[in-house]
This record gives structure tokens, C-alpha cells and sequence, in this order.
């Protein structure tokens, strides 16, 4: 049928198409994955219904990913978070690789550190000495699994191990054997759990991979009371996802006493698709997922639990997890791996609450406000309302967010908003945490005022919050001297509430040796973060310098900036820390009370 047009077409120059250019890299080099078979498949009608179980490996395939592993102090802080955020099974190293692993298990079951409803998850590889070695480092635990693997991806058998494939299938089921003489030896009191990897799955014919591990059930012999636990990783991503549900499908028709096999994935991200490939294959079936907070782990990292755990929250399905506190998460995650999570991570990131375009802005604030009066409509707060917003998918209040309006004053420019003016109109370039910082400040201030907020009255907001404070802390002159032993010294004259005195300290620059000097005063400092730029050119040039601070002890701490400007971009740092602690809460108090 021809369609009669409405209208005349346009009087436009005709645009031609643009044609893609051949690369200059070497695309042949590499063979496309051949996917399985499956044409019968079923699981793309299947919805995600509820949480599976979750396992995290962020002690064992996290940290060993780490440029600096955990000190056991960091991997007691992370065992904590993990317990405290509601996990049930936790791996907890490679004891038989290390003995730092296997001290840090040992330490978990003396100090008693593990609830009676987590259970710890130990790895090793299919050799009688290192199973031995294994289960020993399980003695005394009231919950246990040992979590065994070989290879049996074709590429490894060939070229890393020279092992048949038949060879390949006789490793697993006397690795098996061999952990069950073990636990039968060293763990008799421990209600013992088993786990089999035929590592890496993804690579691996799905039809052997099921042969192995039918040969492996046969030797567990799983009944109602006791499970068998079949991970089939996908330490490298090889195609789409969908081959990997696929792949999964098969081996859940395939696999010998299913109601007592729990089916487990672990996906890495090679391929940016491990959140996918994860979804997918729970259409497909599996029950548990092994992955990591914020995605650490080898090269690309293993799966985002977060992110998993808060899709199936976004759905309306309870995840299992508490992540109502994001922040405080990420910040002991960082602090614990001494790895930054990406700003624009999802659900977590310094800016996925944060709006930079001023349509964008407007869309959200006519969101809120069309919930702000349908809550009033209905006599209930809108935490009790159906979640709907322009471009948030979730509340930030759930994890404990808020929206973060950066650019705050109305973008009629197209570029308007409280980073670009406090750049443009006063050269100072605000680390994104500070503008996040800063734009609470500027919302309280409107909030109090209402209105919109100047340029002009945007640096003055700044001015009292951070370069205006001398109280009680005001710096009077700094001696500042390098050693030849690469220590720095500091003499620093203050005035310390009302009253002059000198301090010293010592680092490896000047910001550590104040930091050390500030000690004396009972000022508590940990800096975070710290950038500077200059504020102009030329023989008088000025310098801006920014420190994340974290101020306090015992518990009673904040995260603070601190911002100086000074001539000298030494000063300038130094009054940045003063700045932060002229901020501290605690410090305030000590005005008080003086």
C-alpha cells in the first residue's frame, strides 16, 4: 500500500549517508565465538522474580587483584561491611597460596569474628597438599566451604597444564575425593560445604563442562541436607551475553540431581556486558551469584554486586542487602582497597545524583515537586509514595543520597550553574566532591532565602565557608624545612583559641608535617584529597589549593574540604587544612567552651 503524504517533503539540501571506514587493526587475527546451540531455549520469557544467593569474593578474587593487597587490618574492616550489609557467604582467601591467607582465616575463627549464619568460602586447587593445607585453615569454623577448580577450558588443558581431557575429568573427581578426605579429617565438628569450579566455563565445551561435573556429583553424592555448590565461571567473557544464559540453560537440563545442585556464576567483565551476562543467566536458572563491591577484581574486575543487588531493587524485588548507607560502603571500600570508585559507577558514583544540564535540572525539580504534592495529596511522606522520577531511577534517600543539584543558579546561559561560575566568574576550577560539598552549602542558603543565587552571591556564600574562618586556628607565619633524609620539619606560629603558641611536626612534605603539627593542638586531620591550580599569571599570581579532609577521632569524625589562597601555594595548603578544621564540628565546640 502506498502511504499519501500529508505534506510536501521538505525543501532541504539532501544529506548522503555516512559510510563507515575500514579499520587499520588487525580484525582477522580473531575468531568469532561459536555459540551454543540452544534453539529451544527458554529463558528469555523468564522475569528475574527475586534475589538469588549472593557470595562475595571480595577477600579473595578482590584483593588479589589489588596493586597493595589488604593489610589484615583492611580485610577485617571489609569482612565487617560485608557482615554488617547482610551477605551470608563470604570467600575469604586462598589459604594454601599464602600464609598471609591463611593467617587472616585463622584469625576470622580465633577472634570469633564470624556470625553463626555466615558461612566463610576457602579456594584451592585440585592437589592433595594444598587441600590438606586448606581445610586445615578451617578448623574450629562453625560454617565452612572449601571451594575447589581446574582447568578445564581447552586452551589451558593444551597449552598451560598438556592435559587430556580425560585426564582433565579424573582431576576433578580425585580433587573431589580429596577434599572429602580432608574435611573428614581435620573437620569433622564443621557443618562443611563443597564447591566446584570447572574453570573457565565460558571457555570450555558445555558438554564436558557437565560431563566433569557429573562425574564431581557422583563422588559428593548430594542429598536434601546437603548441597552441592557447581560455580561456573566466566572468568573471561567470550561473546554476548545471551550465550552465556545460553550456556547455563544447557548445563541446568543437563546436570545430574539438580534440586541439590546450587547453580552459581561468576562473571568477570572483559567485555563491559558481566552485569548483563549475570542477569541473563539468572533468566536462565542459577540461583547464587560471586562477584565484588563496585566490581573489583582480576584485570576488568568480577561482577558489581551493588549495582546487581540495586537493579533487582530498582524492580520493586527485595535484594537481601542493606544499601542504604552508600556512602559510608563506598567510603570503607576505598579505604580498604586504596582503589576510587568511578564517579559516574552506577547507583554509587559521586555524580549519578547530579545533574549538569539545565534541562535535565528542570525535569528533576518538576519531578520532585509533582511527588512533593502527591504526597501532601494523600497525607503521606513521599517515602511512601510509588518511586517515579525524570532521569533517577531510584531514590537517593533509599541509599542514603541526596539529589545533588552542582549547578544550582538557573542555566539560562546554557552553561550556567554554580561549577561554571565559580570557574569562569572567579577562576577557582572546585574538585567535583567540593562542588557537591558546596552545592549543600548554596542549598541551604536558598532554602533559608529563597530566590536565585548571583555570582556575586555565590562568592560570598564561599568566602564565609571556607576562606573566612579563622576561628579558633589562624595561622601566623610556617618555617618549613627538608631534610636530607627526605623528611620535611615544620614551625608553624598560630593562634590557637585566643592565645599564641608555636607548634612543630614532621612528614614527607609540608601538608603531612602540619598535619603532624596539629596533632599537638588535639586537631585530628587524615587528608583525603588534594589538588591546586593557579588562580592567575603573571609576577603577582595567586594559587587556589583544595584538601578532603577527614577531622576528628573516635568515632567523631567528618568529611571536610579545606580551601586556601595564598601567593605562596605552600601557605596556601596549609590554610586549606586550617580551613578544614576551622569546619570540624568539634572544633566549633571547643569556641564554646573556651
Amino acid at each position: 500500500m502506498t502511504i499519501k503524504p500529508m505534506h510536501s517533503a521538505p525543501r532541504t539540501k539532501p544529506q548522503s549517508r555516512p559510510v563507515q571506514q575500514p579499520s587499520p587493526m588487525p580484525y582477522g587475527r580473531y575468531a568469532p565465538f561459536q555459540p551454543l546451540a540452544l534453539p529451544d531455549r527458554t529463558w528469555p520469557d523468564r522475569p528475574i522474580g527475586k534475589a538469588p544467593r549472593w557470595l562475595s569474593t571480595d577477600l579473595r578474587d578482590g584483593n588479589q587483584a589489588l596493586i597493595d593487597p589488604m593489610t589484615p587490618g583492611r580485610k577485617h574492616k571489609l569482612f565487617d561491611l560485608l557482615v554488617k550489609m547482610g551477605y551470608k557467604e563470604i570467600e575469604v582467601g586462598f589459604p594454601a597460596a599464602s600464609q598471609t591467607d591463611y593467617d587472616f582465616v585463622r584469625s576470622l575463627i580465633e577472634s570469633d569474628a564470624i556470625p553463626e549464619d555466615v558461612t566463610i568460602s576457602v579456594l584451592t586447587q585440585a592437589r592433595p597438599d594444598l587441600i590438606d593445607r586448606t581445610a586445615s585453615a578451617l578448623v574450629g569454623a562453625r560454617r565452612g566451604t572449601i571451594h575447589l577448580y581446574n582447568a578445564t577450558a581447552e586452551l589451558f588443558r593444551r597449552v598451560v597444564f598438556k592435559m587430556s581431557a580425560e585426564e582433565c575429568r579424573q582431576l576433578a573427581i580425585d580433587g573431589t575425593r580429596w577434599v572429602i578426605a580432608a574435611a573428614e579429617r581435620y573437620l569433622p565438628d564443621v557443618e562443611f560445604g563443597f564447591e566446584y569450579s570447572p574453570e573457565i566455563f565460558t571457555q570450555t565445551p558445555t558438554e564436558f563442562a557437565v560431563e566433569v561435573c557429573n562425574g564431581v556429583i557422583g563422588i559428593w553424592q548430594p542429598d536434601a541436607q546437603r548441597e552441592i555448590i557447581l560455580n561456573l565461571p566466566a572468568t573471561v567473557e567470550m561473546s554476548t551475553p545471551n550465550t552465556y544464559a545460553d550456556q547455563i540453560e544447557y548445563f541446568i537440563r543437563h546436570i545430574h540431581s539438580r534440586e541439590q545442585v546450587c547453580v552459581s556464576l561468576h562473571c568477570h567483565n572483559d567485555r563491559g556486558t558481566g552485569i548483563a551476562a549475570t542477569e541473563l543467566a539468572l533468566m536462565a536458572g542459577a540461583d547464587r551469584v560471586e562477584g565484588c563491591l563496585f566490581g573489583h577484581g582480576e584485570r576488568t574486575g568480577n561482577v558489581d554486586l551493588i549495582t546487581l543487588g540495586l537493579n533487582l531493587y530498582t524492580q520493586g524485588i527485595d535484594p537481601g542487602i542493606d544499601f542504604s548507607h552508600l556512602d559510608e560502603i563506598r567510603r570503607i571500600v576505598e579505604y580498604c582497597t586504596g582503589m576510587p570508585v568511578p564517579a559516574r559507577q552506577p547507583y554509587s558514583g559521586d555524580l549519578v545524583y547530579t545533574a549538569f544540564s539545565g534541562s535535565h535540572q528542570d525535569a528533576i525539580k518538576k519531578g520532585l515537586e509533582d511527588l512533593a504534592r502527591k504526597a501532601e495529596a494523600e497525607g503521606i511522606s513521599i517515602a511512601e509514595l510509588n518511586w517515579q522520577a525524570p532521569y533517577l531511577p531510584v531514590d537517593p534517600r533509599d541509599v542514603g543520597r541526596n539529589y545533588e543539584a552542582v549547578i544550582r543558579v538557573n542555566s539560562q546561559s546554557g552553561k550556567g550553574g554554580m561549577a561554571y561560575l565559580m570557574k569562569t566568574d572567579h577562576s577557582l576550577n572546585l574538585p567535583r566532591r567540593l562542588q557537591m560539598e558546596f552545592s549543600r552549602v548554596v542549598q541551604a542558603h536558598t532554602d533559608s532565602t529563597g530566590g536565585e543565587v548571583t555570582s556575586d552571591q555565590l562568592w560570598e556564600i564561599f568566602k564565609t565557608e571556607y576562606l573566612d574562618r579563622i576561628s579558633p586556628l589562624t595561622g601566623r607565619g610556617f618555617t618549613v624545612r627538608s631534610a636530607e633524609s627526605n623528611l620535611t620539619t615544620i614551625s608553624a606560629r598560630v593562634r590557637w583559641l585566643g592565645a599564641e603558641q608555636v607548634i612543630t611536626g614532621e612528614g614527607n612534605g609540608p601538608v603531612s608535617a602540619f598535619v603532624d603539627a596539629l596533632g599537638q593542638l588535639g586537631v585530628h586531620v587524615r587528608v583525603l584529597d588534594y589538588t591546586e591550580h593557579a588562580l592567575t599569571t603573571g609576577g603577582d599570581s595567586k594559587a587556589a589549593a583544595y584538601v578532603e579532609c577527614e577531622v576528628g577521632e573516635n568515632g567523631q569524625t567528618e568529611l571536610l574540604w579545606g580551601v586556601g589562597i595564598d601567593p605562596d601555594i605552600t601557605t596556601a595548603s596549609l590554610k586549606a587544612l586550617m580551613s578544614a578544621a576551622n569546619r570540624h564540628s568539634e572544633t566549633a565546640a571547643m569556641i564554646a567552651s573556651a
